[in-house]
């Protein structure tokens, strides 16, 4: 929000602001439903206001039109708010509409969406994409917001941990993910997950329960009965959700969650504390990346996980300021150096660069948090 430019969200903002001005040029009003506020959209001056997928009482927007506001229309039959004005939680996509109860997956607004994005993909019709493409841009501008804090450092305490969707729950290397998670977050760190299962889900994990680190033994147990979401997703979310009841939400540690509907076969984990779920795989790969100035580690995994390596690589190769480059820890000497080699041509390629300096290759998560304490203190 600059002077010029007002962002209203809720009807209360709405109320609030309009106390004080009569004129709401420069004002971008989302999603608010402003069906009783005829009277006061009537008397003040609205050349320049946009109305974002908002709602009017009888014959009011067709005056605002005439009178010089901007209207972007409800799009009707779409199972998600194109102008959306903030992230997504874990109740939003899993939980009843009405009252956030836990409702069966196939019933659930993830499922919905999941279901419209999938027929999209098949028609590829103006409609669906100008939905998708405002969907998008809502979920980029309510992640500004989020990140806007004092927390965050403009992004240089954020810390990525990327890693493969498979992993199972009762792995190890889960549980050392949410260690680093846990550990990362307690060190005043904010943890950035692509927000799905395997490493992602244990990294978030982590985060969540950082303030009461002793509840990762009976977390342990608790996801223990259910390894894999492919086995039921009903069963693998409410398992989640029995995690969540060992801490309340108001104690729960902060981390963010990137996930996609591209991947919707890939559920979205419920320990992110704030979900930024995109149509567009493409450009929630770059979001993700490019919001983690604080470093990135790279726990084993597969094309995905090798992707995000080399795509972070490709802005800290090109990067035209040393303080744009993000620190990039690969954990799993053995994994990166022969399973999956991705190691030896990284280094290759950030010799005589400034970003050789921030880049490692370790054995464990203990080295990997004390690289990026070195590299990004």
């Amino acid at each position: 929000m600059t002077r010029r430019t007002i962002e209203i969200e809720s009807l209360a903002a709405f109320d609030d602001h309009l106390a004080s001005t009569s004129r709401l040029n420069g004002w971008f009003v989302q999603s608010v439903d402003l069906t009783e506020r005829a009277a006061e959209l009537d008397r003040v001056v609205v050349r320049g206001a946009v109305f974002l997928g908002c709602r009017f009482g009888p014959g009011v927007e067709e005056r605002l039109r005439r009178r010089g506001a901007l209207i972007f229309p409800t799009l009707p039959e779409l199972p998600f708010d194109p102008y959306r004005p903030r992230l997504y939680s874990a109740d939003d996509l899993y939980g009843d509409p009405a009252d956030g109860r836990l409702v069966p997956y196939p019933s659930s607004p993830d499922a919905a969406i999941y279901a419209w994005a999938k027929e999209a993909q098949v028609h590829r019709s103006l409609d669906h994409s100008l939905a998708a493409s405002l969907h998008d841009h809502a979920m980029s501008d309510a992640l500004d917001e989020a990140m806007h804090g004092s927390a965050y450092q403009n992004g240089r305490r954020v810390v990525g941990i990327m890693g493969g969707h498979a992993l199972a729950r009762t792995d190890d290397a889960y549980w050392q993910a949410a260690r680093l998670g846990a550990d990362l977050t307690a060190a005043g760190r904010v943890v950035l997950t692509g927000g799905g299962p395997g490493a992602m889900e244990a990294a978030n994990l982590g985060a969540y329960l950082s303030p009461e680190p002793e509840a990762l033994v009976e977390a342990r147990a608790l996801l223990g009965k259910v390894t894999d979401y492919r086995v039921s997703i009903d069963d693998w979310v409410e398992t989640g959700y029995q995690v969540r009841e060992l801490l309340p939400a108001a104690k729960a540690g902060h981390s963010l969650g990137i996930p996609t509907w591209f991947y919707g076969h890939e559920p979205s984990n419920v320990f992110a504390t704030e979900i930024a779920k995109y149509f567009a795989n493409a450009l929630r790969e770059d979001t993700l990346l490019h919001r983690c100035r604080g470093g990135i580690v790279y726990l084993p995994g597969r094309a995905g996980t090798l992707q995000e390596i080399f795509q972070a690589v490709t802005e800290n190769y090109y990067a035209t300021d040393d303080s744009e480059i993000a620190p990039m820890i690969l954990v799993g000497t053995d994994y990166w150096t022969r399973a999956l080699p991705a190691w030896p041509l990284l280094a290759k390629i950030a010799e005589e660069r400034s970003m050789a300096a921030v880049i490692a290759c370790v054995d464990s998560v203990p080295e990997a948090l004390d690289r990026l304490a070195e590299f990004s203190p």
